[in-house]
């Protein structure tokens, strides 16, 4: 069981690299969705011109990009908890509650992934195209978007498998770093960085 830490450790430090060049090149198409629609909006303002298909690409960036942010969200422990009575709990008490609200999230995102699947082959088998002057081919903006869910997938299974081992063997800190609700010193923590960064900026 030990010997399976370090490799564990490393593949997790992996993941949490992926998953946060994942939400850059998410951020990045949203921010080139923006600009497109910015653009088509300002020529048919000025010009009477339009891009054409701004509204319909935008809207399969924003879900491509939404199911490849999921991993570095989760990672992050960005996800909403109510812990109106977690906080009052014993640690190794919540410990088990954060394994099992991780357990839970993986079993839904199983299914949402697993309906995700049915829906790309459908659009393959058909030859699905959207009804739109783009014509564009389904299977192509839905691959990508269901890419995104395997991701997630991927991310959340070895998240489990890490809190886990780490609850059995008594690793409640770490069960915590992985699973456990972002406590207020580390929010504000992280408000104090994202400050300091910006003060940076500015003096650049």
């Amino acid at each position: 069981m030990t010997g399976s830490i370090p490799l564990l450790t490393s593949l997790f430090g992996f993941a949490e690299k992926a998953a946060r060049w994942a939400v850059l090149a998410s951020g990045a198409l949203t921010l080139a969705s923006v600009l497109l629609i910015t653009v088509d909006v300002l020529l048919r303002k000025l010009f009477g011109w339009t891009v054409g298909g701004s509204d319909e690409l935008s809207s399969y960036a924003f879900a491509i990009s939404t199911t490849w942010s999921l991993a570095y969200a989760t990672l992050q422990r960005a996800n909403v908890r109510v812990d109106i009575i977690y906080q009052y709990l014993p640690v190794r008490v919540s410990a088990v509650l954060d394994w099992l609200s991780l357990a839970c999230l993986g079993i839904f995102i199983g299914f949402v992934t697993y309906y995700g699947f049915g829906v790309v082959a459908e659009s393959i088998n058909n030859n699905s195209q959207a009804n739109t002057p783009l014509g564009t081919p389904l299977a192509i903006p839905q691959g990508l978007w269901f890419a995104g869910l395997v991701f997630m997938c991927l991310i959340l299974a070895l998240m489990m498998i890490r809190a886990s081992v780490a609850l059995v063997t008594g690793d409640i800190d770490t069960v915590k770093a992985i699973a456990g609700v972002r406590s207020t010193q580390e929010e504000a923590e992280e408000e104090a960085a994202a400050g300091e960064r910006l003060i940076e900026g500015e003096r650049i």
